[in-house]
């Protein structure tokens, strides 16, 4: 025998994040209650029930400058720790649109900056599952480069960030001092220890 879920229901109705109780059994004969978190607006499409792992959201690795030698990271106001996280500029992907596009688009609203992505194999850019305890959310990670001046003035009035190029010496900083999301510290090591080698060696 292995656990199964015997119902779903939604407990919540809001735009972009709702909640639902899933009824389910165990190995062993017992039963119990697991809530899940997801972007899901129906109980029809969350991913337990279609199968499919289209990504909710894109998160964008690129460099900036002269020599790609500067990542360009956004410190942002988080609700749920209340208080500053460092992370990659990200967002939800929009119906009809690629990876890439919602890439560039993000990177615009939320830095001013311009995107240019390169191409990986597919496998890099494949949405991967981010809190799967807590959520069926996935992303897709884009790379490429990016380029302009930034600006806030995509920002809606609930974001609260600030840009950040950094170059390895903060990023060194920022790994030993500051929150950081844990995809975005896993690619700034990358980043850090390949100083001499193209930052995205890892995608050919």
């Amino acid at each position: 025998m292995q656990n199964r879920i015997l119902s779903v229901e939604k407990t919540t109705d809001n735009r972009f994040l709702n909640m639902y109780d899933l009824k389910f059994e165990n190995k062993v004969g017992g039963q119990g209650l697991y809530h899940v978190a997801s972007r899901a607006p129906s109980i029809a499409e969350l991913k337990l029930n279609t199968r499919v792992n289209r990504p909710d959201g894109v998160i964008i690795y690129s460099l900036y400058g002269e020599h790609h030698d500067r990542v360009v990271l956004v410190r942002q106001y988080r609700f749920s720790i209340d208080d500053y996280l460092y992370e990659f500029p990200a967002g939800l992907v929009d119906a009809g649109e690629s990876y890439s596009q919602a890439g560039a688009r993000e990177l615009k609203e939320e830095t001013g900056l311009t995107f240019q992505a390169i191409e990986a194999d597919p496998m890099y850019h494949k949405p991967f599952f981010t809190t799967i305890g807590l959520t069926d959310e996935s992303c897709a990670t884009v790379y490429g480069y990016a380029s302009g001046r930034v600006s806030a003035d995509g920002l809606e009035d609930n974001e609260q960030l600030s840009v950040v190029l950094a170059d390895r010496t903060e990023v060194r900083r920022i790994l030993k001092e500051e929150n950081v999301s844990i995809n975005c510290a896993y690619l700034l090591m990358h980043f850090l220890h390949h100083e001499n080698e193209d930052p995205f060696y890892f995608l050919t």
